[in-house]
């Protein structure tokens, strides 16, 4: 199952301790174009910086 957290940048360690802890693999953190996006931080209301998954 693929997982996707949008999250600032406040909370991008959250973010991947989440990936590694629920689905005990390597969190792949990419750069979001924040121009192409209005997406929300998944843990609070400020911008999605990045993009965290596991696969």
């Amino acid at each position: 199952m693929k997982i996707l957290i949008y999250c600032c940048e406040e909370h991008v360690d959250l973010a991947l301790d989440m990936v590694v802890d629920e689905h005990e693999t390597f969190p792949i953190l990419e750069k979001v174009d924040v121009d192409n996006l209005s997406t929300g931080c998944e843990f609070c209301q400020n911008s999605a910086v990045y993009v965290v998954a596991n696969e």
